[in-house]
């Protein structure tokens, strides 16, 4: 004899044409029933794939392919399914929803560390633009991911943009910082391996923070209440305005180390700009070639030049860096000797 099934939730018709149902939203994030099994399938095939091609992508330094990879991630259904959850007070989708984020991420992260074993050298920020790119994420970055989050959630709701839903994949990268967490923790690259990790959090965070907001421009709250239909036994609502507080919190604590991030980065490009203007002008005074100005660690630059017969007089170069406000100790000056022969003197032989 069959087990009765439980009543599904019925909810009233959203106030205008334009947008979605209730059920809709719920069918397009939700893993439920009849079709979970068949959804969580796809779910695992599709990141397991995508984690591949985005970990290849980041190995060989390919964005084309890492792009690839954030078109085919599915990451994006468990975090709107987190949001959604939230908004309606579902406790059961929200358990599910954050679970399958968790692992999803985790199999992401393993599934890095595994293809960075098959390279044949380190991927760091140093060798690999990729991992450079998601290494020292800033507010620029959680800018983006709000307004990438919005668009998502306005897709969600709204039955005439969802044609966007592909850039808005490319938009919001979710599983490229995931795999750079396994390949630069592989290759050592700690550093890296949390910058990443933090961009994620900064990218997921955004996505519910401002998943809530335009849930609530559209009043979803409001007329996603439920009708005289019970919600099934033994499931019990969501807090909201406490849910709602937690993802705020969590969007605050990522915006602090994004923000120290930002201004770390910002003093390191004034303070390296200033070098290489004084550089140059001290260069072209001496007749010196500029090859280059880096920043090494712990506040310290090199200064490499060229030119000249022997090593030059750095007191010339001191002076312009204190006028700009720069402490000449934390620069040092490479001299690089260079001889210019011509390829035909040679006698041949």
């Amino acid at each position: 004899m069959s087990q009765p099934s439980h009543p599904q939730p019925s909810y009233p018709p959203p106030p205008s044409d334009a947008l979605n149902t209730i059920e809709h939203m719920r069918e397009s994030v939700f893993f439920e029933d009849p079709h979970r099994r068949r959804k969580l399938q796809r779910f695992w095939m599709l990141l397991a794939l995508s984690s591949v091609i985005a970990a290849a992508g980041v190995v060989a330094d390919s964005t084309a392919t890492v792009i690839g990879a954030m078109i085919v991630a599915p990451m994006m259904l468990p975090i709107q399914g987190t949001m959604l959850a939230t908004v309606l007070g579902d406790r059961r989708n929200l358990t599910r929803s954050l679970l399958l984020m968790i692992a999803g991420a985790a199999a992401a992260i393993a599934i890095g560390w595994l293809v960075g074993m098959l390279a044949l050298s380190p991927i760091t920020e140093e060798t690999n633009s990729q991992v450079a790119g998601r290494a020292s994420p800033g507010l620029i970055d959680l800018l983006a991911a709000l307004a990438t989050g919005a668009v998502g959630s306005i897709a969600l709701v709204r039955k005439d943009i969802s044609d966007t839903l592909p850039g808005v994949a490319i938009a919001i990268s979710l599983v490229p910082p995931l795999v750079v967490v396994g390949i630069a923790a592989e290759s050592g690259d700690w550093g890296s391996s949390i910058g990443s990790l933090l961009l994620f959090t900064a990218n997921v965070a955004a996505i519910l923070g401002t998943g809530v907001v335009i849930m609530a421009v559209y009043r979803v709250p409001r007329w996603g209440r439920l009708d005289a239909t019970p919600l099934p036994p033994g499931v019990k609502a969501v807090n909201r305005r406490r849910s709602n507080l937690a993802i705020a919190g969590v969007l605050v604590l990522v915006a602090l180390p994004l923000g120290f991030s930002t201004l770390v980065t910002t003093t390191l490009n004034t303070q390296q700009n200033g070098i290489t203007r004084a550089a140059d002008a001290w260069a072209a005074d001496e007749q010196l070639d500029v090859i280059s100005v880096e920043y090494v660690s712990a506040l310290t630059y090199v200064v490499r030049i060229t030119g000249g017969d022997a090593a030059p007089d750095v007191a010339p170069f001191a002076e312009r860096l204190q006028t700009a406000g720069i402490d000449p100790a934390s620069v040092d000056v490479e001299w690089i000797p260079s001889v210019r022969v011509n390829a035909g003197s040679g006698d041949g032989s």
